[in-house]
């Protein structure tokens, strides 16, 4: 796995759909015991609601998947909870949407949408980020090259790190774990072979993507 989808903050929001309040609570969780506990403390501080949904996926290939409708009519709550997460490909998070009944009852159809609406709402308004397999790569040149590197860099979008010059010039650039080696080739070549080129730590690093650039990712 090189790559998963989630929110980028925990948070909540609200919007009003025929008198009913739905306010969607959104929390980042790595496991079921974090994500009961989640769910708990939202019921816990709306005990005059009619109803706390809720729907969850867990692990970096959304193994773990529960929903709940907590009393409204099977299927018309948690069911759709869900499928927005599926649909939109995030994991580890926990979204609890609660509904204070406005007098107007939504029928099936309506509560299905008014769920899914409120789901995809709140994931929006947080803000989605794509956390990417990334690795160090640890380059070191001659000074006359720097320029050169830089330019490089530059026109791939890369930025480097902690920049270290002393009898040559140490840097780190972080990239996609599956563009290391299309870097190094463009180094080696631009440089005739003249850089030493080290591989450093890897590890997941987000970057904020708006919901537009998900929808292209999950048809590509």
């Amino acid at each position: 796995m090189q790559s998963y989808f989630t929110v980028q903050k925990d948070g909540e929001f609200e919007l009003e759909i025929k008198k009913s309040r739905f306010i969607c609570h959104v929390a980042r969780v790595t496991d079921e015991t974090a994500a009961q506990a989640f769910i708990a403390q939202v019921r816990k501080a709306n005990l005059k609601a009619n109803h706390n949904c809720f729907a969850y996926q867990l692990g970096l290939t959304a193994n773990i998947q529960k929903q709940s409708d907590d009393g409204e009519p099977s299927g018309t709550a948690g069911v759709p909870m869900l499928e927005v997460l599926r649909q939109m490909q995030l994991t580890n998070l926990c979204v609890v949407v609660t509904r204070y009944f406005g007098g107007i009852k939504l029928g099936t159809g309506g509560l299905i949408r008014a769920y899914s609406h409120a789901t995809s709402a709140g994931l929006e308004h947080l803000g989605i980020v794509q956390g990417i397999e990334q690795t160090a790569c640890q380059i070191t040149i001659d000074y006359a090259q720097f320029d050169t590197v830089q330019n490089l860099l530059s026109q791939l979008n890369l930025t480097a790190e902690d920049i270290q010059y002393t009898t040559n010039i140490q840097m780190t650039v972080w990239l996609a774990t599956t563009a290391v080696s299309d870097l190094q080739q463009q180094l080696t070549e631009r440089l005739n072979g003249q850089l030493q080129f080290d591989l450093g730590p890897q590890q997941f690093n987000e970057v904020p993507i708006s919901t537009q650039d998900l929808h292209q990712i999950r048809y590509q």
